[in-house]
């Protein structure tokens, strides 16, 4: 079976060892001529992957054609902001019973669209070979070959079963969910909450206030999730609770590291320009803030984040404003649902 991962990212190069140590034929395609010839010459991508071997399996490539011509799993491993393109690019070349597996975390910043929704957009005929990869998988640990879980996610049962047996290895568990919004969601809205986490810890406060942003963060990801057609149950799963987790406390989360240095003053920009990877909380960001006004969701975390990315608002000055909102239950929509307060006069 012939496996192509666009993208030679760490994530993407994580997936392209993992995948090489079990299937003969996998190619890896990345942007830069150079990087290609170094990966193929050295076994090694020290730009993103340093210290990990690359097997032998993989075979490194800068032409999409080649990479995706006959392969039966396609894996996107490129940033949210490219994958429309990447799939123009390769649409010509995709076998027709080849399945499209995004592991992108993120949203088009143009139309708000998940990346699932942007695929079916450029190939509508592949709707239903369609997977949503998302878990808490750091590519410094599963490139480790240290124990990790994720999860797939697609309308096709038989699709979903078929990457997941492609993908389990001895320190790589895989799991199938029929909720493509949920995972898809949850993936992406935690690095919002995760930049969070980042500026608690650079403005110097402690553990009470990051598990207080996790817990209140979930409960507006979910919130948004349900509107938005998810089931409530995912969020308490691997791409749910499981990459928060993992994202918000993590030393390889580049999303908290971006939120330190907003809270020692720098800007968006200057933060891009320090990091040779992408910080897709960032563009999450507006897209959970149009997201939150046309479901008509309360998302006071994903606002906040918003005011300091877009708005000028100092994070000193956000935390202040979380803290001072108006007095609220912690689980507003099943109390009101059910009827549960008793209510006495004074």
């Amino acid at each position: 079976m012939k496996i192509a991962v666009i993208g030679a990212g760490s994530w993407g190069t994580a997936m392209a060892v993992m995948l090489g140590q079990k299937h003969d034929k996998v190619m890896l395609w990345a942007r830069n001529e150079q990087l290609v010839k170094t990966i193929n010459e050295t076994r090694q991508n020290d730009c993103y992957l340093p210290g990990i071997s690359i097997p032998k399996s993989v075979v490194c490539t800068n032409d999409l054609d080649i990479a995706v011509t006959e392969a039966q799993i396609i894996v996107l491993a490129t940033p949210s902001r490219a994958v429309r393109d990447t799939v123009q690019k390769i649409a010509n070349c995709m076998q027709e019973d080849a399945i499209i597996v995004t592991a992108a975390k993120g949203f088009e910043l143009e139309t708000n669209k998940r990346m699932s929704e942007v695929i079916a957009d450029v190939v509508p005929a592949f709707k239903d070979r369609i997977v949503v990869l998302s878990g808490p998988n750091h590519a410094e640990e599963v490139s480790m070959e240290q124990p990790s879980a994720t999860v797939v996610a697609s309308s096709n049962i038989t699709v979903a079963e078929k990457v997941q047996e492609t993908f389990m290895m001895p320190y790589f568990r895989v799991y199938t969910n029929p909720d493509i919004v949920g995972v898809e969601l949850g993936g992406a809205l935690k690095n919002i909450i995760a930049l969070g986490a980042g500026i608690i810890e650079g403005l110097g406060f402690g553990d009470n206030s990051k598990a207080a942003l996790m817990t209140r963060g979930l409960a507006e990801i979910a919130r948004l999730g349900t509107a938005m057609g998810a089931d409530t149950l995912t969020f308490a799963g691997l791409s749910g609770i499981g990459d928060l987790m993992v994202t918000c406390t993590s030393r390889h989360s580049r999303n908290k590291r971006a939120g330190i240095l907003l809270a020692q003053g720098k800007t968006v920009a200057e933060i891009e320009s320090e990091t040779c990877m992408v910080v897709e909380g960032i563009r999450a960001t507006s897209a959970a803030y149009n997201l939150a006004k046309k479901y008509n969701v309360e998302m006071p975390i994903t606002e906040q984040t918003y005011k300091v990315l877009y708005e000028g608002q100092s994070p000193r000055e956000a935390v202040l404003d979380l803290m001072t909102r108006g007095r609220t239950q912690e689980v507003e929509e099943v109390v009101l649902d059910k009827g549960l307060w008793k209510q006495t006069k004074d």
